[in-house]
């Protein structure tokens, strides 16, 4: 048998999830210096930028494959090479017209941002935009399909792709040669295989525990109990107005705020990055609520915090390892310690009842499932009760990274939307900033800005708490 490589349950999830309304990629918009870009003709270096691109694949295999199902959905699709690879395909440029204003280069990330990425090729484009600041910089925007990368594999592709220093590594040599994909036939023996392989691991399984009654009963206890916390507060989320049928489109957002307000924060309350990250959030949202008349004391908001469930061993490598944690955040809570307490303790008592690796167990059941259950529980995902919004947190690297000798200034993730998730809040960290995308559908997030400044404010409000606290702010 072939050992193929086969989509997991999660990644597979992903693409059954997909509909033109909601396109499953992950990616970011990222403003770089331009000189280095231009040769002494005046022209973009495309050429050498995407022979930089080539020479890089080596390191991410799947960015040369494809999606190929198995026949008769009778079992998860596996990568195989694109024969008709050409790195052209994936790498484009494009330009911004006169006067090249940030918030053109958003509306135009915005539209990238809503098509579907073609499956008949490897799932994963960059765009070059120039004119960019009136033609002082150079934007990228890059789309990776979520079967392929999650955040924290997503910041290895950019480490993989970028430098270092400003003097880019030498090209490698590009011999690659595509590896024919296996006949239809073929691959719908070896699935058939890989199921009986897996039956008997289940069976196996069960057998262990009936012969360690007392270990299977200890660890579905503690199972229960990591996802009893689902419903802490209530079986489901409250609904709000951005819990609704998703619209076509997108808008985005950007900012960033000083990473050492977070850290200064951490310090004095003795919290995490992430805990400030979401009492922060929690105050946009309390602002955006106000703004429509919806916000009330006693309300509390759920968030789904995907949590990366991804060892050393599996850095660098493409496809999903993450679980979840759903947060609680008093929205209603007008003092912003009050907020930061309360998201603190909840995230503790999480993580103490291991509530990401409960998630994480019956995501890996879906190993088990038959290809048609798990496609119709991926589509029921979509009108999930459980959270109101979705905030993620990606740490990236804090030192520069540069493309063909230009330094990347900003990076700002952007993450896909469901059906009843119509406003996501990403943020990652780069070089001693917090960049924050904040993604909503192309009809209720028409003030995304009153969101943005909200966040920012918060930030400023919990800082001026923690100075004060220690003396600085007399």
């Amino acid at each position: 048998m072939t050992d193929h490589d086969r989509l997991t349950a999660l990644d597979e999830s992903f693409l059954h999830l997909e509909r033109a309304e909601t396109p499953m990629h992950v990616g970011a918009v990222a403003v770089f210096e331009r000189e280095p870009f231009y040769g002494l003709d005046g022209r973009f270096r495309l050429d050498d930028v995407r022979a930089l691109v080539r020479s890089r694949l080596a390191l991410l295999p799947r960015f040369r494959r494809k999606i190929m199902d198995v026949p008769y959905g009778s079992g998860r699709p596996i990568w195989v090479d694109d024969p008709d690879f050409r790195v052209e395909r994936h790498v484009r440029l494009t330009a911004l017209p006169e006067p090249g204003n940030r918030r053109q280069l958003l509306e135009l990330t915005e539209r990238l941002a809503a098509q579907v990425l073609d499956r008949d090729h490897p799932l994963w484009e960059i765009w070059f935009v120039e004119g960019v600041d009136g033609g002082k910089r150079v934007g990228l925007v890059h789309k990776s399909h979520h079967t392929l990368t999650d955040g924290i594999s997503g910041v290895d592709i950019a480490t993989a792709l970028l430098d270092l220093e400003p003097t880019p590594a030498p090209l490698a040599p590009d011999d690659w040669e595509p590896e024919p994909a296996p006949q239809p036939g073929t691959l719908f023996v070896d699935t058939m295989f890989e199921h009986t392989l897996r039956a008997v691991d289940l069976a196996s399984r069960a057998q262990q525990a009936v012969n360690a009654p007392r270990a299977a009963a200890g660890q579905v206890t503690k199972l229960g109990r990591s996802l009893g916390t689902v419903f802490t507060g209530g079986p489901v989320a409250p609904r709000l107005t951005w819990n609704a049928a998703l619209a076509p489109g997108r808008r985005l957002e950007t900012f960033t705020v000083p990473l050492e307000l977070a850290r200064d924060v951490k310090g004095v309350v003795g919290c995490t990055i992430n805990d400030v990250v979401l009492a922060a959030v929690g105050g946009g949202v309390a602002r955006l609520l106000a703004a429509h008349g919806d916000l009330s004391d006693d309300l509390v908001v759920k968030v789904f915090c995907p949590v990366s469930v991804r060892d050393d061993s599996q850095r660098s490598k493409l496809g999903n390892r993450i679980s979840t944690m759903i947060v609680p955040l008093p929205v209603g809570a007008p003092d912003p310690r009050v907020r930061l307490d309360a998201v603190r303790a909840s995230t503790v008592a999480l993580k103490e009842r291991e509530q990401a690796l409960g998630a994480a167990t019956i995501i890996g059941l879906g190993e088990y499932a038959a290809p048609t259950l798990l496609g119709l529980a991926a589509r029921a995902a979509h009108g999930q009760p459980f959270a109101n919004l979705i905030v993620t947190n990606i740490p990236g690297p804090q030192v520069p990274l540069y493309l063909l000798g230009a330094r990347m200034l900003e990076v700002y993730p952007i993450v896909p939307l469901s059906r009843n998730l119509t406003l996501n809040v990403a943020a990652m960290s780069y070089c001693g900033e917090l960049h924050f995308g904040l993604v909503g559908d192309g009809a209720s997030a028409h003030d995304l800005e009153v969101l943005a400044g909200g966040i920012e404010d918060a930030f400023a409000e919990l800082h001026a708490l923690a100075a004060a606290a220690t003396g600085e702010g007399r």
